[in-house]
């Protein structure tokens, strides 16, 4: 049957639906105060150290404060000033900051002024009013300035219909199919006068993009075509700043991406490795002489992946921002020699705020500005030398985890050392048995890592309420080195679903977990390997699917990130169709006995609706017990804060139903 709610998503409610009881009820309420509480963290979108090493710039989300913020690094209280081209109110959307080469003023992007629409601003960095420097009509992304300070590079895609990216809602087809592509070319814009002048080719998507030292020459990754379904694709260019002349530099055999030009100006550093989603980065870094030529392999063998990389002053040493091990590290690679050292490393994860901006590093290549979180630790602004940083923002020193405690643990399967994070309840009890939840990571290409809980689909709520979770990192996952990453290529669903169960074992056995109430959940590929865990095992008593892929075959045509799947499978599915068939759970859906709560967003891009469909429709038919919840105007990553709301409430009475 379908019922339509008053929070305005269409629910497909099969008979095996179980209405909220008085006791369920009650919990809900507790969980509405705990995902207010969590709502309440800020977020931090970036952090920007200033050239001179003086002062740090941050983008902070939060309801007492919001907005760009730039302090001292001697005196951060004192100092804190807002950066805003307008009120700075929560209606304002202000990010993307760049530091002037000179330290004294900030680029920006803001629609303080225009609300349907972000422009580009300068302002001094220690305040005033800011100036507004284009007039420009379509999406703007990643400014940076030209070494001189005399003008800012951005990424600029005129009159586009909606935000790039695939994790975004997707625009409802209608009339000719692909007709019109919206290619985002990097523009150079004048700071004195406004002028934007777009330099790269009118075919071309370009997706990341460095100055070279002289400021003559841009090194990018770019690819012709749609820009959601091409980043698979793209190449290494050189790019001339004056006539939009582009050179190939190289054409990788898997994906690249944080190209970045040396200070030298001989060499560009780019990351390359196996890796499935845009933005989630993890590989090897390279080496390729920014003229053209051979290029080299500086971390071959290497048990981490690199998420990150700047040079240091001089060019012949790059610092790394490291995956390892399900959490983070840093490094650094000598040029000349391949030498790697390791710096640092610890249970906690380093990041810039997200976007498409890379290590932050002061010139003199020893101060940097860093974001700092842990699943007991909310996110704070650091910055200093490395490994000495300062906390500069103290958003959260008042806030106390209402969750359990996380440890990293090792299990062994099939020769592999695994790794995985595993929280305990919030009233542990060792006397006392407990169910058990695994969380599978998407990806697969990415990593479970110690983070600050949130109010999307994060299974650390759960231990609020008495639940063990387990986040295994199976081979797939990045933080071990390249072997592991590529370790399920041609094999999705086999490997690691064995590594996964291991853990489950590993966990049973070590800990006071019930082995007749596990269950298992995920989003992306952790929704496909829910989807696919059921069809292999009556492991689990209790599964939450969400944007999962039933049909590895059906999906290769449904999807708008079809080239992601190449280099997983080998082939496409008209040429290999039954590698695509051997690892959908569709194939194998008679086996399937787990009840299971299913959910995605009507306008998913990645993990299309349709996949959602066909796998709900095949355990309807077949009498399994299960739910299904479709969110209107929801792409990939669910937004509407609402529909988050109704999922976490979903998926601890589905768990709660069926494991106590």
């Amino acid at each position: 049957m379908v019922r339509r709610v008053a929070r305005n998503f269409l629910l497909i409610l099969p008979l095996f639906f179980v209405p909220l009881s008085g006791s369920a009820s009650a919990q809900n309420s507790s969980l509405d105060a705990l995902l207010d509480s969590l709502g309440n963290a800020h977020q931090i979108r970036q952090v920007a150290i200033s050239p001179d090493g003086q002062r740090v710039a941050w983008v902070e989300d939060g309801a007492s404060s919001h907005g760009i913020f730039v302090c001292t690094l001697e005196s951060p209280e004192s100092t804190k000033r807002h950066i805003t081209a307008g009120s700075g109110d929560e209606a304002s959307d202000e990010h993307a900051i760049a530091w002037s080469p000179d330290s004294r003023q900030l680029a920006f992007l803001s629609n303080a002024q225009t609300p349907d629409q972000v422009q580009l601003y300068v302002a001094k960095a220690t305040g005033g009013d800011a100036r507004k420097i284009t007039e420009l009509t379509g999406t703007l992304d990643a400014p940076a300035w030209s070494p001189d300070g005399k003008s800012v590079a951005l990424l600029f895609i005129e009159n586009a219909p909606r935000q790039p990216g695939p994790l975004e809602p997707m625009t409802l087809p209608s009339g000719v199919i692909g007709s019109k592509i919206y290619e985002q070319r990097l523009t150079i814009v004048d700071a004195a006068t406004g002028n934007a002048r777009q330099v790269s080719p009118v075919d071309m998507y370009v997706y990341e993009y460095d100055w070279s030292p002289d400021g003559r020459q841009f090194a990018m990754t770019a690819a012709h075509g749609a820009g959601d379904a091409n980043w698979w694709t793209a190449q290494i260019y050189t790019l001339q700043a004056d006539s939009g002349a582009v050179k190939a530099l190289y054409k990788p055999e898997l994906q690249v991406a944080v190209p970045r030009w040396s200070p030298n100006g001989k060499n560009v550093a780019f990351i390359g490795g196996l890796m499935s989603d845009e933005g989630s980065v993890g590989g090897d870094v390279f080496l390729i002489p920014a003229a053209g030529g051979a290029v080299r392999n500086l971390t071959p063998g290497l048990k981490a992946s690199i998420s990150s990389l700047a040079w240091r002053q001089g060019g012949e040493e790059i610092l790394l921002l490291e995956s390892l091990d399900g959490a983070s590290g840093i490094g650094t690679v000598d040029v000349q020699s391949d030498k790697l050292t390791q710096l640092w490393s610890g249970p906690e994860t380093l990041s810039l705020g997200g976007g498409n901006f890379g290590l932050s590093l002061a010139k003199d290549g020893k101060i940097w500005g860093v974001v700092r979180e842990s699943y007991s630790n909310p996110p704070e602004v650091w910055a200093g030398n490395m490994g000495d940083w300062r906390e500069i923002t103290g958003i959260h020193r008042a806030i106390r985890p209402n969750f359990g405690r996380a440890e990293s643990i090792h299990w062994q399967n099939d020769g592999l050392n695994v790794q995985g994070w595993l929280s305990y309840p919030l009233d542990y009890d060792p006397s006392k048995s407990y169910p058990l939840v695994v969380e599978v990571h998407g990806g697969p290409g990415a990593m479970a890592r110690p983070l600050w809980p949130t109010t999307f689909f994060d299974f650390t709520l759960l231990t609020h309420y008495g639940y063990f979770v387990l986040r295994p990192n199976p081979r797939g996952s990045f933080g071990q080195g390249e072997t592991f990453t590529r370790g399920n290529v041609k094999d999705f669903g086999y490997g690691d679903l064995r590594d996964i169960l291991a853990g489950v074992d590993y966990v049973v056995k070590h800990y006071p977990v019930d082995n007749n109430r596990v269950g298992i959940g995920g989003w992306s590929y952790g929704g496909y390997m829910t989807m696919w865990a059921v069809t292999q095992t009556t492991r689990f008593h209790a599964a939450v699917a969400g944007a999962g892929i039933a049909n590895w075959q059906s999906y290769y045509g449904e999807n708008d990130i079809d080239q992601w799947m190449i280099p997983f499978f080998g082939a496409s599915v008209y040429d290999d169709p039954g590698v695509y068939a051997r690892s959908s759970p569709i194939t194998f859906i008679k086996s399937a006995k787990t009840p299971v709560l299913t959910l995605v967003g009507d306008r998913d891009g990645e993990c299309p609706t349709p996949q959602s469909f066909e796998f709900s429709h095949a355990l309807e038919t077949l009498g399994v017990e299960n739910q299904f919840v479709v969110y209107p105007f929801e792409g990939h990553l669910i937004s509407d804060s609402a529909h988050r709301r109704d999922i976490m409430q979903r998926t601890l009475e589905w768990y709660d139903h069926h494991l106590k």
